[in-house]
């Protein structure tokens, strides 16, 4: 089952992640310093700008505020506002632009500045959708599924939210509240949750070994710290004397690519493709190869757990494993991130929010384009879940043992 140099190898490696697998580009501070200037004194021989003047100006002398104490609408708003409108004209739920407090928000949360419910959040068909509930959260605590759709937020209707204004709306203080209406599929009746907001720590790794002799990794995010956790748990499935290894990747919303990458290097040769950059023809391809840690033999029987929670990383891991024939997929259909963004100045104190590619598996498939269909389908019911049973683990142990 593992090749003979697998020692050294588990030693000897120390990788630390470096790009978001949910495909987040950052420190593009100064690609743009002026190009507010270049939009006002745009001219195009395919746009007719005349249109855009003549509505500002009839705007400003036709408006009129609801009171006459409203502050009137500054010109930089009403910029703002236009590159807002302008961003939502490509209909991408992770395109968009942040005028400078909200701006300022966002970096503040991808630095991890914040007291958050634990759930994250996804444009699906047009409808703000929860990826997954994070292990031990808030939200999971309060019974907040995978899948679950958001209604409203406090007062405010959801409907035609974005995935940033819903995500202001959910962070805030610790210790504070957040009331979350959920309509979810097979209820008539909204759910709804009044959720506290914590510091929200991510969990990582658990491992266990089952009576059948199968031994489980469950990994709840691919975070800096996975890639030496991942390897201690390989190690632990070595000296376990199994041959049977489950790898659950259930509710795990994704993370780090160089995290994914290094982990799928354990079971693949160097050089073998794990996922692909496709940026739509504006430049080439980038391709991202395994390491070639490669420590198991063909002995070694795999299943990979996955669900409607199991996003970006979970999908590009999971994907590249199951097209190089190295495990099989036992769960429900994943959900389907597979898109690069990258943050962009505007100004100094604005941004976009840019999809620049999106990641294909090494057959050239698009996660993007309804996620990964598993090999072994498990369809959950209130039946075969009451009681705690878990029919998708039942099923892999079922696989692994047969």
């Amino acid at each position: 089952m593992i090749k003979e140099r697998y020692t050294q190898v588990l030693i000897s490696f120390l990788i630390a992640g470096t790009l978001f697998a949910t495909g987040f580009y950052a420190g593009q501070k100064d690609s743009a310093k002026n190009q507010s200037a270049q939009f006002l004194n745009a001219t195009s021989t395919s746009v007719d700008m005349a249109s855009f003047w003549k509505a500002w100006q009839i705007l400003d002398e036709k408006f009129t505020p609801a009171s006459s104490t409203t502050p009137p609408v500054s010109n930089k708003d009403k910029l703002w506002g236009s590159i807002e409108g302008l961003a939502s004209s490509y209909k991408d739920p992770y395109t968009v632009f942040f005028p400078p407090v909200e701006s300022k928000a966002f970096e503040e949360e991808i630095s991890g500045s914040f007291g958050g419910v634990g759930m994250e959040i996804a444009m699906q068909d047009g409808t703000l959708t929860i990826v997954a509930p994070l292990k031990g959260t808030p939200a999971e605590k309060a019974g907040v599924l995978a899948g679950d759709k958001i209604i409203s937020i406090g007062e405010k209707s959801a409907l035609k939210m974005s995935t940033d204004e819903a995500i202001k709306l959910i962070r805030g203080e610790v210790g504070t509240s957040v009331t979350v209406t959920f309509g979810r599929k097979g209820i008539k009746e909204p759910l709804v949750k009044t959720l506290v907001r914590a510091k929200i720590e991510i969990p990582t790794i658990d491992t266990k070994l089952l009576p059948e002799n199968v031994f489980v990794i469950s990994l709840y995010s691919f975070s800096a710290t996975s890639p030496n956790l991942f390897r201690g748990a390989l190690r632990e499935f070595v000296e376990s004397g199994s041959d049977k290894l489950v790898l659950d990747l259930r509710n795990n919303p994704g993370g780090y690519l160089e995290v994914a990458l290094d982990m799928a290097s354990w079971f693949l040769p160097t050089g073998k493709l794990v996922v692909a950059e496709d940026f739509g023809g504006k430049k080439e391809d980038k391709e991202y190869r395994s390491k070639g840690y490669d420590i198991f033999t063909d002995k070694l029987k795999f299943v990979i757990l996955v669900n409607e929670g199991s996003a970006s990383a979970s999908e590009i891991l999971a994907g590249a494993l199951r097209e190089h024939n190295k495990a099989v997929l036992v769960g429900q259909k994943t959900f389907g991130k597979g898109s690069v963004q990258e943050l962009v100045s505007v100004t100094s104190d604005t941004s976009l929010k840019i999809t620049v590619a999106h990641w294909l598996t090494p057959l050239g498939n698009s996660i993007s384009n309804g996620g990964l269909i598993p090999d072994i389908e498990v369809k959950l019911n209130k039946e075969n879940t009451k009681d705690e049973k878990d029919p998708t683990m039942e099923a892999a142990v079922k696989y692994l043992t047969k």
